[in-house]
């Protein structure tokens, strides 16, 4: 690597955990459901994988989402672990995050870009 690539990174890293630390102390309240609400907003969220690494922005903006719905959507980092980067890789043909992996009924689907994947959440949830 050289050094402008270096320097390019620390920027973008450093830029992202900026991102990350704004969106930590102005996060909305979660959505609040009764108890059978919630477990079947949760249960909507079945067979869903959010691939993802830490400082992107796009990712934080999906993580903010998924927080402000009040669901879990497993966040597999690709940065941390090199077998969710090739996961993601060999099952949706590209490194590119945020990806929703969507597992429904023994079919897998690949979902990119952030605002699409939030549009998908909300519509998920809509339907239960």
């Amino acid at each position: 690597m050289s050094i402008k690539s270096l320097i390019l990174k620390a920027v973008r890293n450093g830029l992202g955990l900026i991102i990350v630390f704004f969106d930590w102390v102005s996060r909305s309240k979660p959505l609040q459901r009764s108890e059978q609400e919630q477990a079947s907003a949760q249960s909507a969220m079945q067979g869903l994988s959010l691939y993802q690494f830490f400082a992107c922005p796009f990712c934080t903006k999906t993580r903010r989402a998924i927080h402000k719905l009040n669901v879990n959507v497993e966040a597999r980092d690709i940065n941390k672990y090199p077998e969710f980067r090739e996961q993601l890789e060999q099952g949706g043909g590209r490194v590119k995050v945020p990806c929703l992996r969507i597992e429904d009924e023994g079919e897998v689907r690949w979902m990119y870009e952030s605002n699409d994947i939030i549009s998908f959440l909300e519509n998920r949830l809509a339907a239960y």
